[in-house]
């Protein structure tokens, strides 16, 4: 055997080593992260629910969801462990942008137009031009147009339903 044909089997190979050695320090990073957690750290589960730590024993963990309420978790149902701010900031619901970075945003139109355009505007200065105006001068002729064709087109139509209507009704050519 050459070696041009055993490459292609060398470098899936190759390619296979490297798909699982990082999904092996994936999972020793979250193992390590679970291992390094302790009585009162925030952690947020597998399926998103945000807990207290009361109790780790070898598999499992007590975690305390709301004042009180204790629920008992596989530790491979931990997500992430949570820093103590972030913890907070998400419990109590606190927006993490202050009111002073926060933009303004204007509660009706008329901050958004100059009076100068209002004034020269005249008897339409509430109308704003998006053009339909122009449009639909264009589109009566147009229109017009349309309803001639489509009613001499209805015409014949017409005519051979009359003459069906009047086949079926036993009228001179009915067979």
């Amino acid at each position: 055997m050459s070696i041009v044909t055993l490459l292609p089997f060398i470098v899936l190979i190759g390619a296979m080593f490297l798909m699982t050695r990082s999904a092996k320090k994936k999972q020793q990073a979250a193992q390590q992260m679970r291992n390094e957690m302790q009585p009162g750290t925030g952690v947020r589960t597998i399926g998103g629910m945000y807990a207290t730590v009361k109790e780790i024993h070898e598999d499992t963990v007590l975690l305390e969801v709301a004042p009180g309420v204790h629920a008992i978790y596989a530790k491979n149902a931990i997500g992430a462990v949570l820093a103590d701010e972030e913890f907070n900031r998400i419990l109590d619901g606190a927006d993490p942008i202050s009111s002073e970075d926060r933009p303004v945003v204007p509660d009706d139109l008329s901050s958004l137009t100059s009076a100068d355009e209002a004034a020269d505007k005249g008897d339409e200065a509430g109308k704003i031009d998006l053009g339909k105006a122009e449009a639909a001068k264009d589109a009566e002729p147009a229109e017009k147009a349309k309803d001639a064709e489509a009613k001499k087109a209805d015409e014949p139509a017409d005519e051979a339903e009359a003459a069906k209507d009047g086949k079926k009704a036993g009228g001179a050519d009915a067979k």
